[in-house]
């Protein structure tokens, strides 16, 4: 065999320099090509700052009767009003005297303001001006698409729906309810002389956090999963899925859903046990159970599942909370300074102290562990309780028995 010489290697250079020139060549190509699609590709619009509601998704498409037959229909409570803000359009009712005591009244997680109706019937047939709202997310209001649900977030949402009304609100009695309780102590902490008094209703704030089990620490830890393999399960675990019978307001009624009494399983975010399920929304809406219109809200509100696993995550829920802290020093100043010549240059909260209305079975809030809590974090002089029949379900189905306890803590103090 001949051995190799310079022309063959010379070959050799001459083909890897052709290959050499091809691979450029369709690299030029592809780039151009690439260069022309993006310079056609139309440019992509700013990111969406909220996610609209079924009130501009879904009510444009029903019928006059479709819309009358939803769940949760827009006319539900009196007083209807939409207000726009940057943040998207809030839904907010406000109806009673103009001239009577106010009441605001703030929902829990998961059930929009509807939840909270014949509670404000209550209030307002007892004299007083109330408003109610639907959170940020829930409802007939929007979902802003790029923040945190956060207290800070709520607590504007508090500040917004307080300054859409042609009264004024520069004092009145808030009234939180679950979720709602707790940020009604985040409002509280930052605008007490605004607040005449702060009434708990199995408010979230001092749930303990070995009730979260493994599932949910995995399932709502931001950046395990993949985003939407963690949206997709969370609709899939918050969505009932049976319709059950709605229960009246009696006691024997909710007694016979309660007779296995419940303890904390680590599923309080979607579960707040059969009695809350199974709750007739409204004795106004009779037939429409808390589960129809939370099911309704999972699929048609475009923004809930985001909103929910968003305030799972960020809000005030789970103690320890330093709200609580700083809600202990106002009381406690507002008990100093209560007999002395200097009391009424300190505005809000004159009781020093709060009110918490407890369910005796509720399998979410707890009621010895909140007591214990709710005690230690604001000290016996700080607190008042009112415990009565039922599960987390009791402002919806005792809505007068709440009521009545509220309405005695006022006349008390």
């Amino acid at each position: 065999m001949a051995p190799l010489t310079t022309s063959s290697f010379g070959l050799f250079g001459a083909r890897r320099g052709i290959l050499r020139t091809a691979v450029v060549a369709v690299t030029v190509v592809a780039a151009a090509w690439l260069s022309i699609g993006l310079a056609l590709r139309p440019k992509r619009g700013k990111k969406q700052l909220f996610i609209p509601s079924p009130r501009t998704t879904v009510l444009p498409t029903l019928d006059e009767q479709e819309a009358a037959d939803l769940p949760y229909p827009l006319d539900a409570l009196p007083g209807g009003r939409d207000v726009t803000t940057p943040y998207g359009s809030i839904r907010v009712y406000e109806w009673g005297p103009e001239n009577g005591d106010r009441v605001l009244l703030v929902h829990g997680i998961s059930t929009p303001t509807v939840a909270l109706g014949d509670l404000g019937h209550e209030f307002a047939g007892r004299g007083y001006r109330v408003m109610l709202f639907d959170l940020f997310g829930r409802g007939y209001s929007d979902a802003p698409n790029d923040l945190d649900y956060d207290a800070r977030l709520y607590v504007t949402q508090i500040l917004l729906v307080l300054a859409s009304s042609k009264v004024p609100w520069t004092k009145f009695n808030l009234v939180g309810y679950s979720l709602g309780g707790a940020l009604c102590v985040s409002f509280t902490r930052y605008f007490p002389h605004l607040v005449n008094s702060l009434a708990l209703v199995a408010n979230g704030g001092l749930i303990r956090p070995y009730h979260v089990g493994w599932q949910s620490r995995l399932l709502y830890s931001s950046g395990l999963l993949p985003e939407f393999v963690v949206e997709m399960l969370v609709r899939r675990r918050i969505r009932p899925k049976e319709e059950q019978s709605p229960l009246t307001g009696s006691v024997a009624d909710i007694s016979s859903a309660e007779t296995k009494k419940c303890l904390p399983n680590g599923d309080g975010d979607s579960n707040g046990g059969d009695g809350f399920d199974s709750a007739g929304i409204s004795k106004f809406r009779p037939g429409v159970t808390v589960s129809s219109v939370v099911r309704w809200q999972v699929d048609h509100h475009e923004g809930f599942v985001k909103a929910f696993l968003s305030t799972i995550r960020n809000a005030p829920i789970y103690a320890p909370q330093d709200d609580w802290r700083g809600l202990d020093m106002i009381l406690e100043t507002r008990r100093r300074f209560m007999y002395s010549k200097d009391a009424g240059s300190i505005p809000g909260l004159h009781a020093g102290k709060v009110l918490m209305v407890l369910g005796e079975d509720d399998p979410v809030v707890v009621k010895d562990e909140t007591i214990e809590d709710a005690t230690w974090a604001l000290g016996s002089d700080g607190v008042e309780f009112a415990v009565l029949p039922g599960g987390h379900e009791i402002p919806i189905t005792q809505s007068s028995g709440v009521a009545e306890a509220i309405e005695g803590f006022w006349r008390k103090h």
